[in-house]
């Protein structure tokens, strides 16, 4: 049996959790194992397979999520799913920094919830590790009780937060006696869950089962064919849209939800062992996703979209009555208004947006506002805006401690509100602010902006088109932090981010930073192209998403290394911190 450490890190909101650690019994390890417990249990339940797996050469870590085993926490709460999702990411930068192993010598083992955390930040993220072993993962758990989930929300919006305890018995998790009675007399179980995590856990779930085209990781997956807990129909639905050119399936009969606990686990035990060998043993699996534009799924998704509708179709009278509800919308609501007459996509409504303060003809009309302001979409643009301020204050930090001068720059800045107020807020200040934008309304109202606050004597707004990469090679001063949000989501050709990400290449020195935003997902596609127009020419707003993946794929190309990212708790927009390198 081998020696465990037990340890501790400082995951994103300085909360410390536990972990295991059980060091390579060879002078050179391969890479490392992460393992990742189902709900309510913790990393002691998973030490087994640290022995079973028989792995001499490979590293193993386990950790308690937070508010189980001896992670600190209310028990079975977190603020969201997001967090914990994240937590994964900040657990695995920690094994690269603390323990030296590279995310792509990484290999990922989770069960049951955490087989979903793992799904959707391999979704969110697209961390560069080896591969996935995904046990029983909790895509749908079975309630049992009609109406559950849409009671768990009700009493929610009126309770508050509130726990719902698990009515799993050992007897079904596992044929195994001894892991019945250690899960029965084991105090660090945790049976309650909060409410927003269950909530959140089928939300997160559908989300990724959905869109599991933009995993491209190579993964196996492990089915208990008698299980009690979940259902199978997502399982089979998520593995059958993976992209990841390396992937596997097994249906275990007669297993219960343990599977990696089961009895008989010694046959899921040795698939897994001979799927974690087989990936370190060829080179990493890397899909190139730069041609996404011109094929794929996203393509046809946004083709798809395009597609006008038969007015005689049931689809195409909705869209046209919801088109129409937005036209007399427009007349009470300021920024619908302004939606219509600017593009919904455009800097001015951006701005709007940002300010946030409900406007309109008449009480109603300010209500109508009200929650055209409060959609899941623009809610989820001013996070994104946080996460880019949070971002500028990170690399402004990076850069003044690398001893090069703090001079920003932002190619597509609307009227630039995110980029001043961040430097408002900021401790430190750059030394100069280019704004650019291709809109002669935005460099006006940008320039006004900048006077407003202030800030004249450093920073300027100029016209500037953001894919013309000769005239962001040669911006003088050369910026050290470069930043584009919200610009390349709206163009769905890849050539013209290569454009403009080889002149933002250029003309950032080796050690500067480039922030820079994605849309993995959005649950309102069809809404936006359907319904919303485009600044361009009143067009409609189709959008083809990029994943994660593909995003980051064009950013490292033009020579930069992604060290950070941020996204809402809805997975919608993502901010990604990367740095020029050589």
């Amino acid at each position: 049996m081998r020696l465990q450490q037990e340890l501790r890190f400082t995951t994103h909101d300085g909360t410390d959790l536990f972990y295991r650690h059980w060091p390579a019994q060879t002078s050179t390890p391969r890479g490392a194992i992460v393992l990742f417990h189902r709900g309510h249990e913790h990393s002691a339940r998973m030490a087994h397979l640290v022995d079973e797996l028989n792995l001499p050469d490979f590293a193993f870590f386990a950790w308690d999520a937070r508010g189980h085993g001896n992670s600190p926490g209310q028990r079975g709460y977190s603020p969201s799913f997001g967090a914990s999702v994240r937590d994964v990411q900040c657990f695995v930068d920690h094994i690269g920094n603390q323990h030296g192993i590279a995310t792509e010598n990484i290999a990922v083992v989770a069960q049951s919830v955490g087989a979903v955390l793992v799904s959707t930040w391999l979704h969110d993220f697209a961390p560069k590790i080896r591969c996935a072993v995904l046990a029983s993962p909790a895509f749908k758990v079975k309630l049992y009780v009609p109406f559950a989930r849409p009671g768990l929300k009700l009493m929610h919006a009126l309770r508050g937060l509130f726990f719902v305890n698990s009515y799993v018995k050992a007897q079904f998790l596992t044929h195994d006696p001894e892991r019945i009675a250690s899960y029965n007399s084991d105090p660090q179980i945790t049976r309650p869950i909060a409410v927003n995590i269950l909530l959140a856990l089928y939300e997160a779930a559908e989300r990724i089962v959905a869109d599991a085209q933009a995993i491209t990781t190579p993964i196996q997956l492990l089915i208990s064919g008698a299980d009690w807990v979940v259902h199978h129909g997502p399982q089979h639905a998520f593995f059958d849209r993976l992209s990841s050119p390396v992937k596997e399936k097994h249906v275990l009969e007669g297993f219960y939800h343990d599977t990696l606990g089961e009895k008989d686990r010694h046959i899921a035990v040795d698939l897994a062992r001979k799927f974690l060998l087989a990936r370190f043993d060829a080179a990493p699996v890397r899909t190139d996703l730069s041609q996404s534009h011109l094929q794929g799924w996203s393509k046809q998704e946004s083709d798809a979209l395009a597609k006008p509708l038969s007015p005689a179709s049931l689809r195409g009278q909705y869209w046209a009555i919801t088109r129409f509800s937005l036209k007399l919308g427009g007349a009470l609501s300021e920024g619908i208004k302004l939606g219509h007459a600017t593009g919904f996509d455009s800097g001015s409504t951006l701005d709007y947006v940002y300010r946030n303060q409900p406007t309109g003809v008449t009480p109603l009309g300010k209500l109508v506002d009200w929650f055209y302001l409060n959609s899941i979409g623009w809610r989820g643009i001013r996070q994104r805006k946080l996460h880019v301020e949070e971002l500028l204050r990170l690399a402004f930090e990076r850069v003044q401690a690398d001893g090069l001068p703090v001079r920003v720059m932002d190619i597509a800045a609307g009227h630039g509100r995110y980029v001043l107020e961040a430097i408002e807020a900021a401790p430190i200040k750059p030394e100069s602010v280019l704004l650019r934008d291709y809109s002669d309304i935005n460099v006006r109202d940008g320039t006004a902006l900048i006077a407003a606050k202030g800030m004249s004597n450093f920073a300027r707004f100029e016209k500037g088109d953001a894919f013309d990469a000769d005239s962001l090679a040669a911006v003088q001063p050369a910026p050290t932090v470069a930043v584009v949000s919200g610009l390349y989501e709206l163009f769905p050709d890849n050539a013209m981010l290569e454009s403009s990400l080889a002149g933002l290449a250029k003309a950032v020195p080796i050690g500067g930073y480039l922030i820079y935003t994605g849309q993995p997902w959005h649950p309102q596609l069809e809404l936006i192209a359907r319904a919303l127009t485009s600044h361009r020419g009143g067009e409609a707003w189709v959008m083809r998403r990029r994943s994660q993946g593909e995003m980051d794929q064009l950013v490292e190309r033009a020579g930069f290394r992604k060290c950070e990212q941020r996204i809402d708790q809805w997975g919608i927009f993502s901010v990604g911190l990367a740095q020029r390198i050589a």
